[in-house]
């Protein structure tokens, strides 16, 4: 088999997977969209197995809270329900929202989850709960799912930075009490320049002042402590790490100009398309976790029209994220979530709006050895709380739990805060239905 044969997969027309082997045969020129370094890597990537190779995660994360009943969970023709219908699905017996058509085309490829719980209502409380696993803690910041995994996975061969927000909102990804270093690289459009990267002097100059930088590290060090650099200050190491990143053929997976614009259609040519396309070209070059964010889903007022227009994003993005990792032999190693901090109420408030709801809402999954075709728990149609007895509630460390046993973590590991407090990776437990080999 041929590395073109290989990627372009053994489907046929028809199948949810044509869609990109017909893209890029439309396209012409085969590959040749591709980055020379994309090509390598995907070529590599063909030759290995798809076991043993480190897995990432991409965070499609609805910012504002995402509606279930306007998502995941419809209940057409219920008090609850407002103007939504449902539509059949690819996964037998399964409805979601007439919002999300191309999603629906590809629901055996995904896990559902409609029962998730949280005790947070609050946006930036919610947020850090689904971000770390853990409720907001005064005396302490919890590294996210993106800082622990590239602090548990290894960096081998990786020049850029392994953990990366797309569209970063005012409560971004970070590395907590694990380190800054592992605070989330944010970018935004990728059709813009990425920030403070370029040089902005002559190649000479630079240099120049990289000599000059030396000299003063070399005095500052002098007469202090021979450990300082390691333990402490990070100078070097630091500058080192930028410059490296400034020269490396890697940042060309951050550019996705060369990519056809029928590809990029695929995406939805959005903001947000385009940022699920940076992030799928970002895993393959080594990052472990990219969070794309698309805004806008706290809809008070006129629920149905703003939830519909985000859904019609998301629809388009996900979808192609999904075909495009499984065309490229990376769905097996990538997982895919794609949540929010909180769902919508049943109820339909006077405005036409619907507000904060912990008490019951939808996360989706897929790839990197989360079992397919699987949905957990259903919303009461008439729309009463959701509690954690109830049958198939799941927590939202819970998920943590069953994305770190998926990706090979221990979440029985201890880590050492920096004041020598022992705090645990996760305090869930990975959701059996969801694993698997189990």
């Amino acid at each position: 088999m041929t590395r073109f044969q290989h990627l372009l997969g053994p489907e046929g027309c028809g199948t949810s997977s044509h869609f990109s082997r017909r893209t890029l045969l439309q396209a012409g020129a085969g590959l040749a969209w591709l980055t020379p370094l994309s090509q390598v890597l995907a070529a590599t990537s063909q030759e290995k197995s798809s076991k043993g190779r480190p897995k990432s995660v991409i965070v499609l994360w609805m910012q504002g809270g995402p509606s279930q009943l306007e998502t995941w969970d419809p209940h057409p023709g219920k008090m609850i329900g407002g103007d939504t219908k449902a539509i059949d699905t690819s996964l037998k017996g399964l409805k979601i929202a007439d919002t999300m058509p191309l999603t629906a085309e590809i629901m055996h490829e995904m896990a559902l989850l409609r029962c998730v719980t949280s005790k947070e209502g609050d946006h930036e409380r919610a947020t850090y709960n689904m971000q770390t696993g853990y409720r907001p803690d005064p005396t302490l910041i919890h590294p996210s799912i993106g800082a622990i995994l590239c602090h548990e996975l290894s960096a081998k061969g990786v020049e850029i930075p392994r953990h990366v927000s797309i569209f970063p909102s005012e409560f971004s990804a970070r590395g907590g009490f694990l380190g800054n270093k592992y605070d989330a690289f944010k970018m935004y459009d990728p059709t813009g320049p990425l920030p403070d990267l370029p040089k902005r002097v002559p190649e000479d100059r630079f240099d120049a002042r990289l000599g000059d930088l030396d000299i003063l590290e070399a005095s500052f060090a002098r007469g202090r402590r021979l450990d300082l650099e390691k333990k402490k200050t990070l100078h070097r190491e630091t500058v080192d790490r930028a410059t490296t990143m400034m020269t490396s053929d890697q940042i060309d997976a951050f550019n996705i100009d060369g990519v056809p614009q029928e590809v990029k259609q695929q995406f939805g040519d959005t903001p947000f398309g385009r940022g699920c396309l940076c992030a799928t070209q970002l895993i393959e070059t080594g990052v472990r976790c990219v969070q794309v964010t698309l805004n806008g889903w706290d809809t008070h007022a006129n629920n149905h029209e703003f939830q519909s227009a985000k859904a019609g994003n998301l629809d388009a993005a996900l979808s192609a994220t999904i075909k495009y990792l499984k065309e490229r032999d990376r769905l097996d190693d990538t997982i895919v979530l794609c949540g929010g901090e909180f769902g919508r109420t049943p109820k339909i408030n006077p405005a036409a709006g619907r507000d904060h709801w912990p008490h019951g809402f939808s996360v989706a999954l897929a790839g990197g050895g989360i079992r397919k075709g699987v949905v957990l728990g259903e919303t009461d149609p008439e729309g009463q709380k959701i509690t954690a007895e109830t049958k198939n509630a799941v927590r939202v460390e819970d998920i943590h739990a069953t994305i770190h046993d998926a990706l090979g973590i221990n979440i029985d590991k201890d880590f050492q805060t920096p004041i020598g407090r022992p705090m645990a990776i996760c305090q869930g437990t990975a959701i059996p239905e969801l694993v698997a080999d189990a």
